[in-house]
């Protein structure tokens, strides 16, 4: 399991993940599941990842066509004229993968291949976009109704996020926000795990604005998961008494 999530702000765009892969309790390991591809100046573009890891890595290694002598490789993503010429690349590619190894595997290998992707990034020209892919290949934009996308373990974070979200938040807020719904989720379950990914890229920016590696003894995430959890806790010894009496 994984839990990623991509953010739209009127600034720009947040984006996160984390780094477990895992195939058992006894078989944990880590994996970067945010990729990116810049032109300086032109566009940047970034991929966040949630299922089967060879799947994953397959998409990310055709896009860059590490099938082809080096001389010879030509990144897609850096050739597509608009964003959403790259979700549609991205997702013909997730899904004739996925149908591959299915019908390879036949009986055995139905839901075994299954992946999803969070697309994000900004062409020259163009306003930041955010897609969700599906493993169908067909995809969602991001909007004033749905600002943002979560791929993985959803259900722990997505009610901060929902609670705490404002299109008008500053970055460093935005990034606040994350750390308490990924903090959420580390704690609820154990197939999401340290270290995270973090990006952000600034409208007309064409490269990160911020872009770090949270481990495990990150100071400020410490702070943030233990000042959480006394806020929550103070939180609800404030709320009314509840009385058996009547």
């Amino acid at each position: 399991m994984t839990y990623c999530v991509g953010m739209v702000l009127e600034k720009g765009l947040v984006l996160m993940s984390d780094t477990r892969t895992n195939s058992g309790v006894d078989n944990i390991s880590t994996f970067r599941k945010m990729h990116h591809w810049r032109v300086p100046g032109e566009r940047i573009i970034t991929l966040m990842t949630a299922g089967n890891l060879a799947t994953t890595q397959a998409v990310v290694s055709q896009l860059e066509e590490r099938t082809k002598l080096p001389e010879n490789r030509a990144n897609s993503v850096l050739e597509s004229a608009t964003m959403f010429n790259v979700a549609t690349e991205v997702g013909r590619l997730l899904h004739e993968i996925i149908e591959e190894r299915q019908k390879a595997n036949g009986d055995r290998g139905k839901g075994r291949f299954t992946a999803s992707i969070i697309l994000a990034g900004q062409i020259t020209g163009m306003e930041p976009r955010l897609f969700l892919i599906y493993p169908e290949g067909n995809f969602i934009e991001a909007s004033f109704d749905t600002p943002f996308f979560q791929i993985g373990e959803t259900k722990y974070g997505r009610p901060i996020l929902i609670r705490g979200y404002d299109p008008q938040m500053s970055f460093e807020d935005a990034v606040k926000l994350l750390m308490v719904s990924f903090d959420s989720t580390l704690k609820a379950n154990l197939s999401v795990g340290l270290p995270l990914d973090m990006m952000v890229i600034e409208k007309d920016g064409f490269a990160p604005a911020h872009s770090r590696r949270i481990e495990g003894d990150d100071p400020y995430f410490q702070e943030i998961s233990s000042s959480w959890s006394d806020a929550l806790r103070h939180a609800f010894y404030s709320l009314p008494d509840y009385t058996f009496q009547t």
